[in-house]
């Protein structure tokens, strides 16, 4: 299914289109909520959503960005986000929780953070109502299409809007590449490294001269920037 999104998204020239291609995610990914939000270095934001526009305006007014745990954590890490892992024990954070619950937004929740060029940052989430061991279920087997999705969205978003977010395309070796893309595929070092057929040692070495040249500040933050930039190998 998601061959098919990311062929869409090829043939995608607007952010009017691009906002059709995002809400079409929540049926092929299964979901009832599909968010990407992004803001750029210079204050600029773009966001395509299928909450509704009541949910978004109280959302808005009551500034809950400042105490909605999935934004605070999102801003914090690299790594994507189960909603159930999060604090939800203040009073105010309880509050806002049912309150998006009765809204429709759904208990449960994923979130990937997306650290662009030039300072940009976005946030892709899908959310949902379901029991905990089906929505374990559903991350663990499609978290890796989840993921692919937000940094394939945020590619073309910011190719659309252009601008100062443009950036310069750093050259990885076929090696570092090789790593990175075992890493985003969901492989733990020991397994990328026996697929390479090169030792962990190796691997690392790989990993950080990939790092340094993408002037990431860890190995996650590597392979998203590397993604966004369209240096991995993924099929």
């Amino acid at each position: 299914m998601l061959e098919s999104f990311l062929e869409r998204l090829e043939g995608v020239e607007t952010l009017s289109d691009l906002d059709a291609a995002i809400l079409s995610l929540s049926s092929e990914l299964d979901v009832e909520h599909v968010v990407y939000h992004s803001v750029k270095s210079t204050g600029e934001q773009y966001a395509a959503l299928t909450y509704s526009d009541e949910w978004v305006a109280r959302y808005l007014e009551k500034d809950y960005a400042r105490i909605d745990p999935v934004v605070q954590a999102c801003i914090r890490r690299f790594h994507p986000i189960d909603w159930k892992r999060l604090n939800w024990s203040g009073k105010a954070v309880k509050s806002f929780l049912h309150e998006a619950i009765d809204s429709g937004i759904g208990n449960q929740g994923f979130s990937v953070p997306i650290r662009g060029p030039s300072g940009q940052f976005a946030l892709f989430t899908v959310s949902g109502s379901e029991k905990d061991d089906r929505w374990a279920t559903y991350t663990q087997e499609r978290s890796r299409e989840l993921i692919l999705a937000s940094h394939y969205v945020n590619q073309k978003a910011l190719e659309i809007e252009c601008g100062s977010d443009q950036l310069e395309i750093v050259s990885l070796s076929p090696r570092e590449t090789d790593a990175l893309t075992m890493l985003a595929l969901g492989f733990n070092r020991a397994q990328a490294a026996e697929s390479l057929s090169i030792s962990e040692h190796t691997l690392r070495v790989y990993i950080e001269s990939a790092r340094f040249k993408l002037a990431a500040s860890n190995t996650t933050h590597a392979v998203a920037r590397a993604m966004n930039q369209g240096l991995l190998n993924i099929c």
